[in-house]
């Protein structure tokens, strides 16, 4: 399958005259400015997005440092069901969302999901007791659960395969789509640090005053995203026409199906499940999501069990953050560079196998703090690359939104588990924690690993000689040398000239 550009426009490598498809300098750099556009005017918006899903899911651990535990009189255990119950409506609304984005629009959508649930952060503010908190957080996550898979499957209706690991992780040299998780953490314990100095103002503790502003931001970004999201690129506001159809005709060269013509099926849904491609890093995210999730509304918690007090377990805990910001960063950069996932995915999780043999095994609490450093990269900067790898090799729409919210399932449903997997008495050190993550962490690069070479094997058995007429048989009588869109359309990653991104 040609793709629709010798080097992905960002990257700033100097182009030929005439690159493979035929096209002159002049429509490189058409294509170029357009592409620029795109990502001045929609990733950072969607990094908005993901930054508050983020930030708004992952202060309740800030919260529980300024004193929301003690205030409500939560148990160890009680607290627990406040995190997980979150997560149980999450992973429910992932997948029809995905699959109802193209219906609604994701310009109604996204905006209206981001709103409501800004209303619901605040209210988390204004609860009193258990009971409270635990139907707040339980509405929170059915509207904050579709939004990271629809930003994943919205983002493949913008930009070609090889370009989406960046995407997800990189723009300009600021925010990064993928890095959010680390710039939230970092953003939310420098917030939280600041928003406690509130304590008593209007009758309301100092972590309630976490809950209500960051709620009220979230408010407001919604309402501005009715007027800042387009549906698809030929309905922004920002592109002129030549390059709205410049970026029609790239994506429809990177990916034939890439035009809503195909219908929901509910085959769709099972060949997703059916592959094995899908089935592999569906594992692999729910690993991930484990480790992830649990240094995210855990981290402050590990900080300050370390023997840190309040205040510098907040700034602490901005230091690992900030550190994986920039590994991700370049990760996903190289990963689209080479247009490769696994090893990246593998490179990456190595370093969060030796963080987390590092805090096993370390003696005192500076050595356990410093191999935060190496967790957090490990962990998070594998998400962006992951979220590509899922998209990349699933076609056509609806089997490619399947995929997507089922990587997302996986990712939440590793949350759950993370979620009961740092009680109080088991810190600072949480050793059967460490060692479950460490394990994981290990799986993750075998993982990345067997993927890469099934995925190598399915390409290599494509260009055997006869298989191009024997899966293109039944369509030899549709337009087009390679069986019309039918063929792309119901064959999707199945298609002879489809190649799986390794």
């Amino acid at each position: 399958m040609e793709e629709a550009l010798s080097r992905t426009p960002s990257t700033g490598q100097s182009t030929p005259k005439v690159n493979g498809t035929g096209e002159s300098a002049v429509d490189i750099e058409l294509e170029r400015q357009a592409v620029r556009k795109l990502d001045y005017t929609i990733l950072p918006v969607m990094t908005m997005f993901y930054l508050l899903s983020f930030l708004d899911r992952a202060n309740i651990g800030n919260a529980r440092v300024a004193g929301l535990q003690k205030d409500l009189n939560l148990s160890d255990h009680q607290y627990q069901i406040c995190v997980t119950v979150l997560f149980v409506p999450y992973i429910a609304a992932e997948l029809p969302s995905n699959l109802l984005l193209r219906k609604i629009g994701p310009s109604i959508l996204m905006p209206t999901l981001l709103t409501t649930w800004g209303v619901m952060v605040t209210l988390q503010g204004l609860v009193t007791s258990y009971a409270g908190l635990v139907v707040v957080r339980a509405f929170l996550g059915l509207v904050e659960g579709p939004m990271f898979p629809g930003i994943v499957l919205y983002l493949s209706g913008f930009y070609t395969r090889r370009e989406l690991s960046l995407r997800h992780a990189f723009y300009k040299t600021a925010l990064l789509f993928g890095l959010i998780p680390k710039l939230s953490g970092a953003f939310s314990g420098l917030l939280a640090a600041a928003i406690e100095k509130m304590d008593g103002i209007g009758g309301r503790p100092g972590w309630a005053w976490i809950f209500i502003l960051e709620g009220l931001f979230t408010v407001l970004m919604g309402l501005c995203g009715f007027f800042l999201v387009p549906s698809t690129p030929r309905d922004s506001k920002f592109l002129t026409h030549e390059q709205k159809e410049i970026i029609m005709r790239r994506l429809e060269r990177d990916r034939p199906s890439i035009n809503p013509s195909d219908k929901f099926t509910f085959k769709e849904i099972l060949l997703s499940l059916c592959s094995p491609q899908v089935i592999m890093v569906f594992i692999m995210f729910f690993m991930i999501g484990t480790t992830l999730y649990g240094l995210a509304l855990f981290l402050p918690s590990i900080v300050s069990q370390l023997g840190f007090s309040r205040d510098k377990t907040q700034l602490l805990s901005v230091g690992p953050f900030a550190a994986g910001f920039f590994v991700t960063l370049f990760s996903a950069f190289w990963s689209d560079r080479h247009e490769s996932r696994g090893i990246t995915t593998a490179i990456i999780s190595t370093m969060a196998v030796a963080g987390f043999a590092l805090y096993l095994g370390a003696k005192d609490k500076f050595a356990a703090y410093g191999a935060l450093y190496l967790m957090v990269p490990g962990v998070y900067a594998t998400a962006p690359v992951l979220s590509a790898w899922m998209a990349n090799n699933s076609e056509p729409y609806y089997r490619r939104a399947t995929s997507i919210a089922l990587g997302f399932v996986a990712t939440n449903s590793g949350g759950i588990l993370s979620t009961w997997s740092y009680p109080t008495k088991d810190g600072p050190r949480f050793r059967n924690t460490t060692i479950m993550n460490l394990i994981f962490s290990i799986l993750v690069v075998v993982g990345s690993l067997v993927n890469m070479m099934y995925l190598s094997r399915r390409n290599k058995s494509k260009q055997r000689p006869g298989q191009r007429e024997k899966l293109l048989e039944k369509y030899t009588d549709e337009k087009g040398g390679d069986g019309g869109l039918k063929a792309w359309l119901e064959l999707g990653d199945r298609h002879p000239d489809f190649r799986y991104t390794l």
